[in-house]
C-alpha cells in the first residue's frame, strides 16, 4: 500500500505543477481523492474477504484433520481386528462341563485345559470338523453317530 501511496503524492504533484486554473485543479484533486478511496475502499473489502476465506479454510481444515484422525482410529481397529493374531482370543466350549473360556489363538498349541473342570481338551486348528466318533460331515456312514443321522436323512426324503 506504501508504493500506491507514493504513487498517488507524485501523480499530484504533477498535476499541481501542469494544471494551472486554480478550480480545475482542485477540482481535479478532489476528484482523484475520491477515486483514491474508492479504490482503496475496494481494496480492503477484497482484504477482508480474503482473511474471511482463509479463516473459514484453516476451520474446515482443522475439521478434515479430525476427521482424519477419527477414520484413522476406525482403519487402526480393523487393522487389529484383522491382523493382529497376537491378541486375537478363541472361545472355547468345554466338550465336558459345558464351561465357556477364552485362549489366545496359537496354533502351535494342541491342547489346552479346562479351568473349570481340569480336563484336556485337544485343539485341531485345521479346521476340519469332527464329531466324537472321529467323523468329518463328509458322507460318512461307518460310525453310528453318522449312520443314524443318515437314516432320518433318508426318511425325510420319502416324505
Amino acid at each position: 500500500m506504501l508504493n500506491i501511496e507514493k504513487e498517488f503524492k507524485k501523480f499530484i504533484k504533477d498535476i499541481e505543477k501542469n494544471i494551472k486554473n486554480e478550480d480545475d485543479l482542485k477540482f481535479i484533486q478532489k476528484r482523484t481523492a475520491e477515486l483514491f478511496e474508492s479504490i482503496l475502499d475496494e481494496l480492503e473489502e477484497a482484504v477482508d474477504l480474503r482473511d474471511e476465506l482463509i479463516e473459514d479454510l484453516v476451520v474446515r481444515q482443522e475439521e478434515l484433520e479430525d476427521k482424519m484422525q477419527e477414520i484413522q482410529k476406525t482403519i487402526n481397529n480393523i487393522e487389529k481386528d484383522i491382523y493382529l493374531e497376537d491378541e486375537f482370543d478363541f472361545e472355547i466350549v468345554c466338550p465336558y462341563c459345558n464351561n465357556e473360556f477364552l485362549i489366545d489363538v496359537d496354533e502351535n498349541k494342541t491342547e489346552v485345559v479346562c479351568p473349570e473342570c481340569k480336563n484336556v481338551i485337544e485343539l485341531d486348528w485345521s479346521g476340519n470338523v469332527e464329531d466324537e466318533f472321529g467323523c468329518t460331515p463328509e458322507d460318512c456312514s461307518a460310525c453310528p453317530g453318522c449312520a443314524s443321522k443318515k437314516e432320518v436323512e433318508d426318511e425325510d426324503d420319502d416324505m
